[in-house]
């Protein structure tokens, strides 16, 4: 499976971006996916997840109820709408897939296909 993440660019505090994350293959319907960003000289963080089906999210306590992660199956795409953004959010953004499926989970290392990223800047 292939991810091509999309969307990211400069943003002013208090705006909002909509990242897009499509998949080619055919087990994104069964793969959970998440968001992890990467800011400069620190580790890889958890930033939100959905399971296969869509019914379950899980965000951390930084993005919670200012991002929202969603997805379409029939597109092979996921989504991270960010409102209210923060200088702090400025990261790359990765979005990722599980396919083992079971409890999404905040680790990276739980899962096993990664995009090539997303450069989103707030300035302040």
């Amino acid at each position: 499976v292939q991810l091509q993440a999309s969307g990211g660019g400069l943003v002013q505090a208090g705006g909002s971006l909509r990242l897009s994350c499509a998949a080619s293959g055919r087990t994104f319907s069964t793969s959970h996916m998440g968001w992890f960003r990467q800011a400069p000289g620190k580790e890889r963080d958890f930033v939100a997840a959905i399971t296969s089906t869509g019914h379950i999210k899980n965000y951390s306590d930084s993005v919670k109820e200012r991002f929202i992660i969603s997805r379409d199956n029939a597109k092979n795409t996921v989504y991270l709408q960010m409102n209210s953004l923060k200088p702090e959010d400025t990261a790359v953004y990765y979005c990722t897939g599980r396919i083992r499926g079971g409890r999404i989970s905040r680790a990276p290392e739980n899962y096993d296909y990664w995009g090539q990223g997303t450069l989103v800047t707030v300035s302040s």
